[in-house]
């Protein structure tokens, strides 16, 4: 006969006993199968001590890293990569975990577990580096956000040991912000006056941009004022792109993103008392 025991336990804890389950049960099927799939709760988020199946102690032979906007705004959702070099470099996996934000994943490589990302099967290196993409959405409130890390490197021999070679990655930081308090206007739809939205987006570091003017707002055929700025998420201007008096027609201009940092950018162009606004991103 089996017993049974039932806990009260809070929501926190609940859900570190469900990673702790999961971790467990996924060591037990991971040593049983031919293609190893991934793990959860092995990150610092979690109070982990990481990867010990692939051996004890961390490597400083692999290095991990989060690449990806350090800015976004609430309830917007971002892509990111977490990238690894080093060890034996045949394949790889890892663990990524999100302490506010919602992680999900991007194709068939990545799957969630009690909300941690984790890989499905292991990835071979290009090279000396493998990466994995995700998707990232913050919160409803302003907050900062961390995104936690850990991956191993391994011989491809399908047996965890410490020929294999693990580390975690640095805590990566993630501001969520509120809508950019510089240009908190509503934006007016009008079909003869139109923002593209930037291609390519997200871009690294150059990206094109057209809009479309029409006759004037009051109806008058001739010349209108119009700008087109580029606001940082904090509504900071970093660029003018256009300022001067425009005749009706389509026009294109490219944006030069060489000297900003990644991040989430907000373009607003005004034409009389008309205002349209897009977002677009810069991945560097």
């Amino acid at each position: 006969m089996r017993d049974f025991f039932i806990f009260i336990i809070s929501g926190q804890e609940m859900k570190t006993n469900l990673l702790l389950i999961a971790a467990f049960l996924s060591v037990i099927i991971y040593a049983n199968i031919d293609e190893l799939h991934g793990i959860v709760g092995m990150t610092r988020l979690d109070g982990s001590v990481g990867c010990v199946c692939h051996g004890i102690d961390f490597n400083d032979s692999v290095f991990v890293w989060i690449e990806g906007p350090d800015s976004i705004f609430v309830n917007d959702t971002a892509y990111y990569k977490i990238l690894m070099t080093g060890g034996p470099a045949i394949s790889g996996g890892f663990n990524v975990a999100a302490r506010i934000g919602q992680l999900d994943s991007l194709d068939f490589e990545t799957r969630i577990i009690i909300g941690q990302l984790t890989h499905s099967i292991p990835k071979s290196f290009l090279n000396d580096t493998v990466y994995w993409s995700f998707k990232y959405t913050a919160p409803d409130s302003i907050v900062t956000d961390t995104i936690y890390s850990v991956a191993n490197s391994v011989n491809g021999d399908s047996i965890p040991s410490s020929l294999d070679k693990w580390n975690f990655g640095n805590n990566f930081v993630v501001n969520v912000y509120d809508n950019p308090v510089g240009i908190k206007q509503e934006t007016i739809l009008s079909g003869e006056f139109t923002l593209e939205q930037n291609y390519p987006n997200p871009f690294n570091p150059i990206t094109n941009i057209g809009f479309r003017i029409s006759d004037l707002p009051d109806g008058k055929a001739g010349f209108g004022f119009v700008t087109l700025d580029v606001y940082d998420i904090l509504g900071k201007e970093v660029a003018t792109l256009v300022n001067e008096n425009k005749s009706p027609g389509s026009y294109q201009v490219s944006f030069d993103a060489s000297g900003l940092s990644s991040g989430i950018y907000y373009l607003a162009l005004r034409f009389s008392n008309l205002i349209q606004t897009k977002k677009m991103l810069l991945l560097k």
